[in-house]
């Protein structure tokens, strides 16, 4: 056989230049199909998160109304849960993110809310947050009024008894009454204006009312003060409470300064609004007969302070 015979043999192997074109072919295939099954994977892996992980929400923005009640010390998860139980929300995990995305939903206070129903879960927040959305009783007591007037307009404006405020005034030594008020809350149900939430009690709302007197005194240093000027802090709110009924807050100096001069002769005070109270009335111009009517509260007749205060006096009296 000839060496030409030889390289023709049909037996030979591929050139390697041929072998490498195969080879390639062979990877860019298998490369494909790699991608292939990875595109796949990959778009069935986020449909199954879209069903497993992501929180179901309403999309909003809801209609209808409920009200929702928010307890002291409640967690995000049980706000979420009570909301989710009334139809507001249309999942705790979907609420729990919405609070997570707001950096004010740590403070959602307490108290009970009006809120619609099926609403998207960063609506909710936003309208836990909104004042406007609150279910309160607002009561104002202005400066100057006496025990009873104050529990009679509390009875009308919040529905209780007038019982109820009667026997939480009888025990207001529980309620946060301070020791140096004799037992007496005349003085220490503090002006102010008020918000109560749906069920409040009397004790609660009387609680409130002398607990606020607590924290103005503080700010007042009331009792350092009242020490200072070699008076007990009962005989300064008996003094703020005779300013708050002959006065504006514009006279409140010059009738201190009266009282003061009056107690350090010492001579009668001669006030009809302290005459009034020891009455039982609120009449501003007194007969002669019942500036002479004696009581323990006729400073026309008596030298010094009176007993007690005659109504609650506020921040500038004090």
């Amino acid at each position: 056989m000839s060496n030409i015979d030889l390289f023709s043999n049909s037996s030979a192997p591929e050139p390697r230049s041929q072998q490498r074109r195969t080879k390639k072919k062979s990877f860019t295939r298998k490369l494909i199909l790699v991608f292939a099954v990875l595109g796949v994977a990959g778009f069935l892996a986020t449909r199954l998160l879209g069903q497993f992980s992501g929180a179901p929400d309403f999309p909003g923005p809801g209609s209808g109304s409920v009200e929702v009640i928010i307890e002291p010390g409640d967690s995000l998860a049980k706000i979420g849960n009570n909301l989710k139980s009334l139809g507001v929300v249309k999942s705790v995990d979907g609420f729990i993110a919405a609070a997570n995305e707001n950096r004010d939903s740590s403070s959602i206070a307490p108290g009970a809310y009006n809120l619609l129903l099926q609403m998207k879960s960063s609506s909710a927040i936003l309208a836990l947050l909104d004042p406007a959305n609150r279910v309160v009783t607002k009561i104002v007591i202005p400066e100057g009024n006496r025990v009873t007037w104050i529990i009679e307009t509390l009875t009308a404006q919040t529905g209780l008894p007038f019982s109820d405020f009667e026997a939480a005034i009888a025990k207001a030594s529980e309620l946060g009454l301070p020791d140096y008020a004799n037992g007496s809350p005349e003085g220490f149900l503090f002006p102010a204006t008020y918000e109560f939430a749906p069920g409040a009690s009397a004790d609660e709302i009387i609680n409130t009312m002398l607990m606020r007197f607590n924290a103005e005194a503080k700010e007042l240093d009331l009792e350092a003060r009242a020490e200072q000027m070699g008076m007990t802090t009962y005989e300064i709110v008996i003094v703020a409470s005779l300013l708050e009924g002959e006065g504006q807050p514009k006279d409140f100096a010059k009738v201190a300064r009266v009282v003061y001069n009056r107690l350090a002769e010492p001579m009668p005070l001669q006030f009809d609004s302290a005459v009034n109270y020891g009455l039982g009335r609120t009449d501003v111009l007194l007969t002669t007969e019942l500036l002479n009517t004696p009581s323990d509260y006729n400073v026309y007749l008596n030298d010094g302070l009176t007993p007690s205060p005659i109504n609650s006096p506020g921040s500038a009296a004090l």
